[in-house]
């Protein structure tokens, strides 16, 4: 049986990932609108990913016989000024989310809930993926600068996620 302030949390944690799938579906909408197809193609893997998440951490709670509760999702930013501001606003958001699941690995500790603190490596590993990913990007975006045939080779090469 999970905790209740396990089960705070980890709703908490939910609600958090879901938001990151919708920030990450609206970057999606907002590279389809300046016809960089595969960077929206990038994020919408990412916002996939995101759910799945999320209902490893619902799943979690189901199992421990406690009470998911869904509560209203904040209304992601939908507009940035480049590829680059959208690509460096995601690794701060994945910062912030590492930030969250380290709170969580704390707060297991502090619980004694080993089940949680198992459960929650995964995500551990998953972040410095998730960091990585979206440094390495930014990274390749600022040497790109504002080159127009980098740009468009990036989107291709980006476009390839989840074939």
């Amino acid at each position: 049986m999970i905790g209740q302030k396990m089960e705070k949390a980890l709703n908490e944690q939910i609600n958090a990932e879901l938001h990151s799938a919708y920030l990450y579906l609206s970057m999606a909408a907002y590279f389809h609108s300046i016809g960089m197809d595969g960077m929206a193609q990038w994020m919408k893997v990412q916002e996939m990913e995101e759910k799945s998440h999320a209902m490893k951490f619902f799943q979690h709670i189901i199992d421990r016989q406690g009470r998911v509760s869904l509560t209203a999702i904040p209304e992601p930013q939908f507009e940035w000024s480049s590829p680059l501001e959208a690509f460096e606003a995601a690794y701060k958001h994945e910062q912030y989310i590492t930030g969250r699941i380290n709170n969580l690995v704390k707060l297991a500790a502090e619980e004694n809930d080993n089940a949680a603190g198992i459960m929650l490596q995964w995500f551990v590993t998953e972040q410095v993926e998730e960091e990585a990913n979206a440094a390495k990007i930014c990274d390749q975006l600022k040497r790109i600068s504002n080159s127009g045939s980098g740009l468009i080779m990036m989107d291709h090469q980006l476009g390839k996620r989840g074939e």
